[in-house]
């Protein structure tokens, strides 16, 4: 690919799709932990993660390398993209974690708590782009080793795969591993007040977004959903404050430099789906 081409790569969602929308906004930081607490509740999954990972040595360098990844999938070239997704497969390849059935448990945690934490915090998404942003990142589990075709496509289909799967869940020793390491990160000395006052409101909130099952799972009680969604909506309001250049320096520049490739085009924001009747066009794009 030439230069001047790869300038005006769009990547491989592009400023028209939910996704490039939807990442830019603070409380997918939120979304992620709460997809932490959701996947460790698959035994085979986070057992996986335990015994081939870093994990216990290394959580916070973890956590930013899948920052990272996303943030590369959505905002990077498609060529970035494409090299990315062929990195984590071949690392799942030598660790052995390459199983489809964890793979989608996974992919849909993820998913599923990214559309739910966001709409919650008052992003505002129609029914219609929920279930174009499900359909969307079908892309991003081929990119990991899916078949796309056997990934939800849709919330109704997302909400099917959960009620099956749930049998299957289970809170077990490394769940509470993952759970202790959430709400009590080791961190230098002087950041304790720090950990203190703003990550565990954090990982709190994160936490009591989980559906129902999950608190009865992990056997901690969570407000009411009602309440829930009331603090998500604060949060997501005080963060939408920050401004924008300096919430996007995390992860490491990605948006800020689609916005330098692309032009205004590039730059993400809510209002952009509201003005974008093709978006509306429904699943099936994957």
């Amino acid at each position: 690919m030439s230069d001047e081409a790869d300038d005006r790569d769009p990547g491989l969602f592009g400023p028209a799709s939910v996704t490039w929308q939807m990442h830019g906004d603070p409380m997918m930081w939120i979304a992620g932990v709460r997809a932490l607490y959701l996947q460790a509740l698959h035994p085979r999954a986070v057992r996986g993660v335990m015994i081939n990972s870093d994990f216990r040595k290394d959580a916070w360098g973890r956590l930013l390398r899948t920052a990272n990844f996303v943030g590369t999938i959505s905002y990077g070239t498609a060529e970035a993209a494409e090299r990315a997704g062929a990195r984590v497969r071949r690392i799942h390849r030598l660790l052995g974690v390459d199983d489809p059935e964890l793979l989608l448990w996974v992919h849909c945690a993820e998913v599923d708590s990214y559309l739910d934490v966001l709409r919650r915090s008052g992003f505002p998404l129609t029914d219609a782009q929920a279930d174009r942003y499900v359909d969307e990142h079908r892309t991003s589990a081929r990119l990991v080793g899916l078949d796309a075709a056997a990934v939800p496509a849709t919330r109704a289909a997302l909400a099917g795969y959960f009620a099956a799967v749930r049998p299957e869940l289970a809170a077990g020793d490394d769940a509470r591993v993952v759970d202790d390491f959430l709400r009590r990160p080791p961190v230098h000395t002087l950041l304790v007040p720090a950990r203190e006052l703003i990550w565990r409101r954090v990982a709190a909130l994160a936490y009591h977004a989980l559906p129902p099952y999950a608190h009865e799972l992990y056997g901690r009680p969570a407000p009411p959903p009602a309440r829930v969604t009331r603090r998500l909506a604060a949060t997501g309001t005080a963060l939408r404050c920050v401004p924008s250049r300096l919430r996007w320096q995390l992860p490491p520049g990605h948006i800020l430099k689609a916005m330098a490739r692309l032009g205004p085009a590039g730059r993400p924001a809510p209002y952009k789906l509201r003005r974008q009747a093709a978006i509306l066009d429904g699943p099936g794009r994957a």
